[in-house]
């Protein structure tokens, strides 16, 4: 196998200890805010779907997340990563344009089942391990292939890094199992499913399930081609430069290339005290992918959270965008299909050349007497460099968590994660593994 000496010194020797205080910290809020965004997306279609599947078709005995059926490791790390990516609401990294923990919980969630006994300690370093190695990958693979292709792709090498470490894995297996899920990993053409919003989604929890049955069929002696992507000088900071902590978080379920109008017509909506029925137009000038965002009227929640206009109407009607706002239910509200219908876009060259690093956005209202209000332009909320507060983000939690588990479950988990660091597994994977059918509001019925 080809020398992939930073990766395994990194796999192999990292320690809870040798993290910095701050990505301890940090890595608990990336659980948190995966777990709550899972809450919202088991509700879904898509989800349901996933879950049925792997129960009937990749059965076995490890339980999955917010379902309580056994699957597979295989099963229960992709039905998690698609319930996970059904709810666009997750954590990304920028220069990745994608998506590491989505895929990565659910999957190292699923061999920590199978594995019987893993400290909290254990666990959130395995994710912390993941963050870093797949951010890289993403990193490595985009800089080698023109096609941009789905979080899947990358995070699948990742996975079966970690997945090896939690299975006790030589160096030499795990090398081949990140080879095989390099192989075999889902290059899926993420603009496909801009242009055509469907179940689809990243492929987060394609990439899932090809990195646990990497490391599992590595363990067996199936042999992989090296992994490219490791062969890169992108690994050469592990340790030192904490890629965990440059993601940013979601403030909307919806892509993140429509989060930065979102922003800008809010401001525009409270500077000027706005209502939805004044408004005659709207126009976003923002980069070309946000723009590719086309979709005007949406029949289904895939649709809505791969749309630049239909939340943009949402946030003008309800001054907020929340899970139940983008849900199959809510989606002919007239007065949103009004807004959606009529905004325009536009791209605009400055913006275009800072993405994917920034993803910049203004808007212009224009009111039915006539006046135009002109916003600045906007990045996203909560980008790292202006990181929302854990308040700001345990408040998420719970308005997506709650509606779906209840009070007493939603706060329950919040502090099991939160005490992770000093205890075992069993009291959050215990929370996590009941099904959600308990009577609270079905917010995507």
């Amino acid at each position: 196998m080809a020398d992939t000496t930073d990766v395994m010194k990194f796999l192999n020797q990292t320690s809870w200890d040798d993290l910095p205080s701050k990505v301890r910290e940090h890595i608990k809020f990336c659980l948190l805010d995966l777990i709550g965004v899972a809450a919202g997306g088991a509700k879904t279609k898509l989800s349901n779907i996933a879950r049925d599947y792997a129960a009937m078709d990749m059965g076995g005995t490890v339980p999955m997340i917010f379902d309580g059926r056994g699957a597979s490791v295989a099963g229960v790390a992709m039905a998690g990563g698609m319930t996970i990516d059904a709810l666009d609401g997750h954590d990304g990294f920028n220069p990745a344009k994608g998506h590491a923990g989505c895929g990565l919980l659910p999957a190292l969630y699923g061999v920590a089942q199978d594995n019987k006994s893993i400290s909290g300690r254990e666990f959130l370093l395995n994710l912390t391990i993941g963050y870093e190695l797949a951010c890289r990958a993403a990193l490595a693979q985009h800089a080698t292939v023109a096609d941009y292709h789905t979080s899947g792709a990358w995070v699948a090498v990742a996975i079966a890094g970690v997945a090896s470490r939690m299975m006790g894995l030589s160096e030499t297996q795990t090398a081949h199992a990140m080879g095989i899920a390099e192989y075999h990993g889902p290059r899926s053409q993420m603009m496909r499913c801009i242009d055509h919003p469907t179940m689809l989604k990243d492929a987060s929890g394609w990439g899932a399930m090809c990195g646990v049955s990497a490391a599992r069929m590595a363990k067996a002696g199936f042999t992989g081609a090296p992994a490219l992507t490791l062969q890169t000088e992108h690994y050469k900071d592990l340790g030192k430069n904490w890629l965990v902590t440059q993601q940013y978080f979601k403030p909307y379920p919806v892509c993140r290339w429509a989060q930065a109008p979102i922003a800008a017509v809010l401001d525009l909506k409270v500077q000027h005290n706005i209502q939805s029925k004044d408004i005659s137009g709207v126009h976003i000038t923002s980069f070309h992918e946000a723009v590719r965002l086309g979709q005007k009227i949406v029949t289904n929640t895939e649709e809505a959270q791969y749309s630049t206009s239909f939340p943009c109407a949402v946030a003008l009607v309800h001054g907020d965008v929340l899970p139940e706002h983008i849900a199959d239910n809510a989606l002919k509200h007239p007065e949103i299909q009004r807004l959606s219908s009529v905004l325009t876009m536009g791209e605009d060259e400055k913006a275009n050349a800072v993405f994917p690093e920034s993803r910049l956005a203004r808007a212009d209202i224009t009111l039915k007497n006539g006046q135009i209000l002109a916003s600045t332009w906007f990045e996203p909320k909560w980008d790292p460099s202006a990181p929302p507060t854990h308040e700001e983000l345990t408040k998420k939690f719970y308005d997506y968590a709650t509606p779906v588990l209840g009070n007493s479950r939603t706060k329950a988990i919040h502090d099991a994660v939160l005490a992770l660091d000093s205890g075992d597994t069993h009291s959050l994977f215990n929370l996590l593994y009941p099904s959600i059918e308990t009577g609270h509001i079905d917010v995507f019925s």
